[in-house]
């Protein structure tokens, strides 16, 4: 039997990624060079004001696992997010592996997901706040948004999952599909929660992951919008009527 599936890939959003672009792909294709199969998307919009995007063109023109998503028409995160997913639908793949790149999630923690999702869980969501895992050189505001926002989300929510703000997550083709088909409301760093709540009732595991925040803040249109969302899923849940697939 073997250890991995081959028909997968993974969608990375990246702007602004010069800066350790380099050191990223090297440790991504050294996880890739162990594994079967895999192709990776690298989705880039006009949020990326270095040379990003040249550099992605530069490693896809060398290894043929590395595609390039030109996505100019993006108006935030949320929408980069998205036209990976459905570039990975429209290719085929069974299992979508969702990361960030710059060095915030590890590519060496890609084995779990597969093999997560290899032994039949529909999702693998990544968490710092299990056994095994744990926020890398990170400022005390990230930690607490990110620690006190899963709390107060699995509170209001009524969510089982530890760690509701990961971005390092897989699925199963037929989840996400499902998933896709559905507005989301999200339009920055709630969206990891949006799609954990929605996705509360599918056969699901957390993997323990290492994560070094890019960034000491998180900016306040995108904190007002997660307030916002919250708010949505919780009148609804309180009134009976909760959101799910």
């Amino acid at each position: 039997m073997k250890a991995y599936p081959d028909n997968w890939a993974a969608i990375i959003p990246v702007a602004n990624e010069e800066v350790g672009f380099d050191v990223f792909i090297a440790q991504l294709i050294a996880t890739m060079d162990q594994l079967e199969g895999g192709a990776v998307y690298l989705v880039v919009d006009r949020a990326s004001r270095d040379n990003t995007l040249q550099l992605c063109r530069d490693i896809e023109a060398i290894d043929c696992r590395f595609h390039t998503v030109w996505a100019p028409e993006n108006r935030h995160v949320v929408d980069a997010y998205l036209r990976g997913l459905k570039e990975a639908l429209d290719r085929g793949y069974e299992i979508i592996v969702e990361m960030d790149g710059g060095l915030s999630h590890d590519p060496r923690a890609l084995p779990g997901f597969l093999r997560a999702l290899h032994e039949g869980n529909d999702c693998a969501f990544g968490s710092r706040y299990i056994n095994g895992g744990s926020m890398v050189d990170s400022a005390w505001q990230r930690r607490f948004l990110s620690k006190g926002g899963s709390v107060l989300a699995r509170i209001l929510l009524g969510v089982r999952f530890m760690d509701m703000t990961s971005g390092y997550q897989a699925f199963r083709r037929d989840v996400l599909v499902r998933l896709m088909d559905r507005p989301l409301l999200s339009k920055a760093h709630f969206y990891q929660t949006e799609v954990r709540y929605l996705l509360r009732h599918e056969k699901a595991i957390e993997v323990p992951i290492h994560y070094r925040a890019p960034s000491p803040s998180v900016s306040r249109s995108a904190i007002l919008n997660s307030f916002a969302v919250l708010a949505h899923y919780t009148i609804l849940r309180l009134m009976g009527r909760a959101a799910s697939l």
